[in-house]
């Protein structure tokens, strides 16, 4: 990594109306006025000493008055970023991650400020952010690569490798409004990845992907970031930001409340968030699924009963109380736990599949067991997360669901996990097949 600056934010700031879009009378007015003062802006935008043309960019806005009639999305946000590092960006819904992304995407202008930028911007934030739905596959990789600057000699250099990386070779010459919301993102993504982009910026699309995806977009990160290049990464996924980054900026109310290395910046934030009422998670804003059942409290019991510390080595019950509204009769149901370190570790998931648990009656309301024999996790504190899939869609996730501590039972106090094991002795090696 050099300590050459590749992005620097300068006091920006990004505000929107309460109440949704401006009338077009007055949306139209103010972009008019906002187009003519750009416009004179931009004439005053001079390029620091040495920055090359084709790759210096650079967006600036004035500041405006406070007007209660909008809110702050972002507030005088300062931010630099190195070439070669790999950032991540995290933050509760609302804190402006993704407002973030899309001004320096250049999709949002900014209210005020100013950004610089050296390098060509790949960015993939939502779902065929980029793509042109009547094209085809085929055409949208050489049309991205066009928007990036690259040659049509370089985009075809790498085309099989972006097909075959995206698993979409069977329907490339198809338009791709008929793919599936999986097959946009793959390919979203093989492109932006591919092409070379001297930064690569990344929103929480990814968890569109399957699981295995996931992780091979992680590691196609990790690959862009060992070249050299700079990747900006938007999770909620703390074991994805933990195994990725190297730094992390935490974002709250529109403003940067730390940046620096990942276990630390990670953890303050998951520290400032274990007041977020976790066992009340019926109010738990922050969730994904499409709510056709919804986690609603997590206990944990012994054979005595409610428990508030786990003792590692005895048996445990984790009960989850839900709210499905009405009586479903699925064809699947699918839950999950995943158990994860302070420091966004992902140590363990297991679900009802594995279980041999699939109903197919689940009630409006009530509560889902699982029973885990001599907990395997020895002295620590841990969080649990929870998910949920009907018919192969998902209904419920929560991260971060509660918050638990181990302590010492039967089990030493090293590592992560006890493993039930015998010793012996013999002077005669055992028998061979």
């Amino acid at each position: 990594m050099s300590n050459e600056t590749v992005i620097e934010i300068q006091n920006l700031s990004k505000r929107y109306r309460y109440g949704g879009v401006a009338s077009a009378s007055d949306s139209l007015r103010t972009d008019l006025a906002d187009w003519a003062k750009g416009l004179l802006r931009l004439q005053k935008v001079k390029r620091p000493p040495g920055a090359h043309h084709e790759s210096f960019r650079q967006i600036q806005a004035h500041r405006v008055d406070v007007d209660p009639n909008y809110f702050w999305a972002l507030r005088d946000v300062n931010l630099e970023i190195k070439q070669g590092e790999v950032v991540g960006i995290i933050g509760r819904n609302g804190a402006g991650k993704s407002t973030l992304l899309k001004i320096l995407s250049r999709i949002t202008p900014p209210t005020s400020g100013t950004i610089t930028y050296h390098g060509r911007v790949a960015s993939l934030l939502e779902v065929g952010t980029g793509f042109h739905r009547e094209l085809t596959g085929r055409e949208n990789v050489f049309l991205n690569g066009s928007i990036l600057g690259m040659k049509r000699a370089e985009i075809t250099r790498r085309f099989d490798e972006i097909v075959a990386f995206a698993e979409v070779d069977k329907f490339i010459d198809t338009p791709v409004k008929f793919y599936s919301s999986g097959m946009y993102v793959r390919l979203a993504f093989a492109v932006a990845a591919h092409l070379q982009p001297e930064i690569l910026i990344v929103d929480e699309v990814l968890a569109v992907g399957d699981a295995s995806f996931q992780k091979k977009c992680v590691g196609k990160m990790g690959e862009v970031a060992s070249q050299g290049r700079t990747v900006l990464f938007v999770s909620h996924n703390m074991p994805s930001v933990a195994r990725l980054c190297q730094r992390v900026v935490f974002l709250e109310k529109g403003a940067i409340t730390k940046d620096g290395p990942t276990q630390e910046v990670v953890e303050y934030y998951q520290s400032k968030d274990s007041q977020n009422g976790q066992n009340d998670l019926a109010q738990r804003p922050d969730r994904t699924g499409s709510g056709r059942l919804r986690f609603t409290g997590v206990r944990l019991c012994s054979e005595k009963g409610e428990v508030h510390t786990v003792t590692s080595g005895e048996d445990l019950t984790v009960e989850l109380y839900f709210d499905a509204s009405e009586q479903i009769f699925p064809r699947t149901t699918r839950l999950g736990i995943s158990i994860i370190t302070t420091g966004g570790t992902e140590l363990v998931s297991f679900d009802s599949a594995s279980g041999n648990f699939d109903p197919r009656c689940i009630p409006a309301k009530g509560v889902f067991r699982c029973r885990i024999p001599r907990f395997p996790l020895i002295r620590g504190k841990y969080q649990l997360w929870l998910y949920a899939a009907i018919n192969g869609e998902e209904a419920d996730r929560v991260e971060d669901a509660l918050r638990i501590e181990v302590v010492s039972g039967e089990y030493p106090r090293v590592g992560y996990f006890a493993i039930d094991h015998q010793w012996g002795v013999s002077d005669k090696p055992s028998p061979g097949p």
